[in-house]
């Protein structure tokens, strides 16, 4: 295990992230996430990530993720591969799991591995490694999901 001295401290070398340490990180709120077609993207957000639907704003339709971070899907077409990582709960990742299984979406352990339906694979994250999921949603975007319970 690697040392590194910060301040009046030392910390071991993994993958936490110390508010207390860093008070001045940001947090992403949303992302605008272009689309091909709105129903069949909130579908896949909604019915199989299990996400929230909000509604629309303007142009957008919001999906909420999380308390603090929402994707606004943009109606402006899209040729896909923006790769999106969510982290979700064990209960979470194993109830969208099945509901990628039971619609026959085509997943993968790994991100260069899509289509080979096994999984979950290890790999890491912004908080190091975990168990991971890889599909494509309805625009080829490449979407992760992963559990750190």
């Amino acid at each position: 295990m690697i040392s590194i001295k910060c301040g009046y401290s030392i910390l071991a070398a993994k993958p936490l992230i110390l508010q207390e340490l860093r008070p001045h990180m940001a947090a992403i709120d949303h992302l605008i996430l272009n689309v091909n077609d709105i129903p069949s993207s909130v579908d896949f957000y909604v019915n199989v990530l299990g996400f929230e639907l909000e509604g629309e704003d303007g142009p957008f339709t919001i999906v909420r993720v999380s308390d603090d971070f929402t994707l606004q899907l943009a109606p402006w077409g899209t040729g896909g591969n923006e790769h999106l990582a969510f982290a979700l709960s064990r209960e979470a990742f194993d109830s969208a799991f099945a509901r990628v299984k039971a619609k026959g979406i085509p997943y993968g352990d790994s991100f260069h591995a899509v289509g080979n339906n096994l999984g979950p694979g290890v790999e890491s994250g912004a908080r190091g490694p975990a168990p991971t999921l890889y599909m494509n949603d309805p625009n080829n975007h490449l979407i992760e999901i992963r559990t750190y319970d």
